[in-house]
């Protein structure tokens, strides 16, 4: 499958992934402070495990920073 994130094409080996499988693949270690959205449309965290993606998908993961 692939997949366009955050500009870029990436291929996985699976036929489908969940926004929280793909999370456990992309970032495994830093999933808090983050929002996600499959075609323009925020994916609220609880949906998660059951929004499931489809290969002509564009996804934006995006990461909260700190600072002052």
């Amino acid at each position: 499958m692939e997949l366009k994130i955050n500009q870029k094409i990436k291929t996985f080996n699976a036929e489908t992934l969940s926004v929280q499988s793909l999370l456990d693949l992309e970032i495994p270690n830093k999933q808090n402070g983050i929002a996600v959205a499959v075609n323009s449309t925020i994916i609220p965290k609880l949906h998660w495990n059951s929004h499931l993606i489809l290969e002509t998908d564009e996804i934006l993961i995006i990461s909260a920073t700190q600072g002052g």
